[in-house]
């Protein structure tokens, strides 16, 4: 009797081995998730701010271009309106004086193609 309980007592202690090494094996796993987890998430984040990096880049070269063009075309503006007014200043008094001596000076003439009654 006493070698089957010495038999029984054996694999109780076999069996609350196995389930210790089953119960740390379940820990390495979790942690082991965990890193895999941690590793994944800073992968993601370099991989993320690379391609923002070189999103920011492409879009820092093509707005830099359009930002030129921008540029360029509001100095050519400034530069055209600056033309007009100054042609306006220049060309104003004459063209007031021809405007007012076609309107007031009238001289009353008989057309060309009028016939008096006889």
């Amino acid at each position: 009797m006493t070698s089957q309980s010495q038999g029984i007592q054996q694999l109780l202690q076999a069996e609350k081995r196995a389930k210790d090494k089953l119960e740390e094996a379940k820990k390495r796993k979790g942690k082991r998730l965990k890193q895999a987890k941690e590793e994944a998430i800073a992968e993601i984040d370099h991989y993320r701010l690379q391609r923002e990096k070189e999103f920011r880049n492409k879009q820092t070269n093509v707005m830099g271009s359009q930002g030129n063009l921008s540029a360029k075309i509001e100095e050519q503006t400034t530069e055209t309106i600056r033309n007009l007014t100054g042609s306006y200043h220049k060309n104003m008094e004459s063209m007031m004086k021809k405007l007012l001596s076609t309107i007031c000076d009238i001289n009353p003439e008989v057309h060309q193609n009028f016939r008096q009654a006889a």
